[in-house]
């Protein structure tokens, strides 16, 4: 019988100890194909319970064990509390791989933990006790709290509604499957969704119901930019409505991806280019009828998808962050055409990533209106925007608004 251990520390020690992203690390590490699925979710699972895992290891060690056993402890942990596995196999087990890690030293350490650990209570005060409910890092926690009161726990532990799948044709072959609707046309949120041979004849792709929404408010027009574009989602619906669409992208390879992607959906009117969005480039000069930039960021509205950004955020990143997004959409206007449109998105529900960015942008950029735009999918209108919460917008956290370029 194979350690149901195993597998998850291999994939996590990838991500803990060499900072690769989870989906790279499961995808890269070789794992026993039938234990595949409980691997993902225990992978899964502790990043998304680290801050909570790490609190319970604190409070019931004198001394923090060293990485290789704290992460071996975590992922015993999560099967203990969250999966409901049996405490004696679960043990075992942990014992079993500390010394195959080459750790037997600490076997004893390990089996006596897990035998005799208790579950602390919650700490005093309201961002430390938020921080380790929802499990969210302390700042994270923190600027969550003072932007949005008493809905923070709602919005940081909002659970991922499933898998997104957007449809050209098709769909009706997997509406069986249990799925939820979303307002946009032939985009459903399935529970479980296993890719087949539809996927790569282009009757579907994977697009999250964010990038949907962000897509169903940019207007039909000819000439359009997508200025911070791969993997190439966005380029892809959004040539389904524009004349042609240039897909920038930063990196060749992920150029390159966006090319790809542009093909398998048969979408001929994309142009994938190597390019940074916040180097003026006079060639583009009002040169589009629309220009997109969704901007690089904390990625704070999609943690429940993507656990490791709790992991590898930093509060320090957020001024930086900020910065380059101010840059981009700067730079960028200068590409809009008189009477044409500029849009500007996140996946953040921090205001500093969102709302302080456009009063940034408008009080810098001379010559662009706001018009804050429409949109289906539930959300909040600031004064600046709209902005898209996990736990009214189907899962999805981020924000988007628009502005004119006047004549």
């Amino acid at each position: 019988m194979n350690n149901p251990l195993t597998d998850p520390y291999l994939v996590l020690s990838e991500v803990y100890s060499r900072g690769a992203y989870l989906k790279q690390a499961l995808a890269s590490v070789p794992t026993e194909p039938q234990n595949r699925p409980q691997t993902s979710k225990i992978c899964y699972g502790v990043l998304e319970k680290d801050v909570y895992l790490s609190y319970i290891i604190g409070a019931n060690c004198q001394k923090q064990p060293k990485s290789a056993i704290r992460l071996i402890l975590k992922i015993a942990l999560y099967m203990l509390e969250f999966m409901g596995k049996h405490g004696y196999m679960v043990a075992d087990c942990a014992v079993e791989l500390a010394k195959k890690a080459g750790k037997g030293g600490a076997a004893g350490f390990v089996n006596a933990f897990l035998r005799s650990y208790k579950l602390p209570a919650l700490p005093a005060g309201a961002d430390e006790r938020l921080s380790v409910e929802v499990s969210a890092p302390l700042w994270l926690a923190k600027r969550v709290r003072r932007s949005y009161k008493q809905e923070a726990a709602a919005i940081l532990s909002a659970p991922s509604h499933g898998v997104c799948v957007r449809f050209e044709r098709g769909a009706e072959r997997y509406l069986a499957l249990p799925h939820e609707e979303t307002p946009f046309k032939g985009v459903y949120i399935f529970r479980n969704f296993v890719r087949d041979g539809g996927y790569d004849a282009g009757d579907y792709t994977f697009q999250s119901v964010g990038s949907a929404a962000i897509c169903s408010v940019v207007s039909p027009c000819g000439r359009l930019l997508d200025a911070c574009a791969a993997p190439g989602g966005k380029s892809v619906l959004l040539a389904k409505k524009c004349g042609s669409v240039t897909a920038q992208e930063l990196h060749p390879h992920r150029v390159e991806l966006i090319g790809s992607y542009a093909r398998r959906m048969g979408a001929d009117n994309v142009f994938p280019v190597a390019g940074d969005a916040s180097a003026f480039n006079p060639e583009w000069e009002g040169l589009f009828d629309g220009v997109l930039c969704d901007v690089p960021c904390s990625g704070s509205g999609v943690i429940n998808e993507n656990p490791d950004i709790k992991l590898f955020r930093r509060e320090e990143d957020i001024a930086s962050l900020a910065a380059l997004q101010l840059k981009i959409l700067a730079n960028c206007a200068r590409y809009v055409r008189p009477g044409g449109s500029l849009y500007y998105s996140t996946c953040s529900v921090l205001p500093e990533e969102n709302d302080s960015a456009v009063h940034g942008f408008l009080a810098s950029v001379q010559g662009f209106e706001l018009d804050i735009p429409e949109c289906a999918l539930p959300s909040r209108r600031t004064k600046t925007g709209l902005q898209f919460l996990p736990h009214i917008s189907q899962g999805a956290g981020f924000f988007v608004t628009r502005f004119i370029r006047k004549s």
